[in-house]
């Protein structure tokens, strides 16, 4: 890439999400009549007849996609120390069954360590379109106050350079294609981690298994490999597995 980026100042990220509901039949009766119209176009997308049977499928397929109707149970950080060795990378999670508790941990961290959207950096996979839109969403259906870096509100394109998107530095300036984190790491030969679970099984692993240290740890290795391929990006030497540490 042209220009080289301050490694010691980005703070990698990831979160995920789940309904906020178990299923579509524990949904209160004012939210239906709203997940349908929602949900409706989908039903159209794939040709179908629209049914209760259908809204309730997609309700857990897709429910946990939009902040209106999911809500965050992990959010996993990270960030690099470069020590004689070279880079180490520790990683942190906020994982709780109350989403308040979650937002407030991380909303608490980057304030007090990462509130500087002139020197520092957030950095994740997609997190302009999916990761940063749904945290302050959700932060304000609870009345919680955005912190600075997060907070874009009527700000201009050129003014929210603090987001590094890998998604978005891989377009190099293309917006036809959609290209997931696991394939980008893939061509650019970065190691991925091999998980037992994949983001489909979220929901169920919340909801039916009640294994949050699960899904944080699928969501850290996600931290892991974003920062790989930024690194990648930059032109720096990865980082090996026995330099990456989770707090305890």
């Amino acid at each position: 890439m042209a220009s080289k980026i301050a490694l010691n100042r980005i703070l990698y990220l990831d979160i995920e999400t789940v309904s906020q509901y178990q299923n579509y039949e524990q949904t209160p009766d004012a939210m239906r009549p709203l997940w349908k119209h929602k949900a409706g176009r989908f039903a159209k997308q794939l040709d179908e007849e629209w049914t209760e049977e259908v809204a309730a499928r997609l309700y857990s397929e897709k429910a946990a996609l939009y902040a209106e109707f999911g809500k965050v149970a992990v959010i996993s950080v990270g960030f690099t120390v470069k020590g004689e060795d070279g880079y180490e990378l520790k990683l942190k999670s906020f994982a709780s069954t109350d989403e308040i508790e979650v937002l407030t941990g991380f909303s608490n961290l980057i304030t007090k360590h990462y509130n500087n959207p002139a020197r520092q950096f957030l950095c994740g996979h997609n997190i302009r379109e999916f990761d940063m839109p749904f945290l302050c969403r959700r932060m304000v259906i609870h009345r919680m106050e955005l912190p600075d870096m997060i907070d874009v509100t009527g700000k201009k394109p050129w003014e929210t350079k603090h987001f590094l998107d890998t998604m978005e530095l891989w377009r190099f300036g293309e917006f036809r294609n959609y290209t997931s984190l696991n394939l980008l790491a893939h061509v650019l030969d970065v190691p991925t981690p091999k998980d037992d679970i994949d983001g489909s099984d979220v929901g169920r692993v919340f909801w039916e298994e009640n294994d949050l240290e699960r899904i944080a740890v699928y969501c850290e290795k996600d931290v892991a490999t974003c920062a790989r391929v930024l690194f990648r990006l930059q032109g720096e030497s990865g980082i090996p597995d026995d330099r990456i540490h989770t707090a305890t």
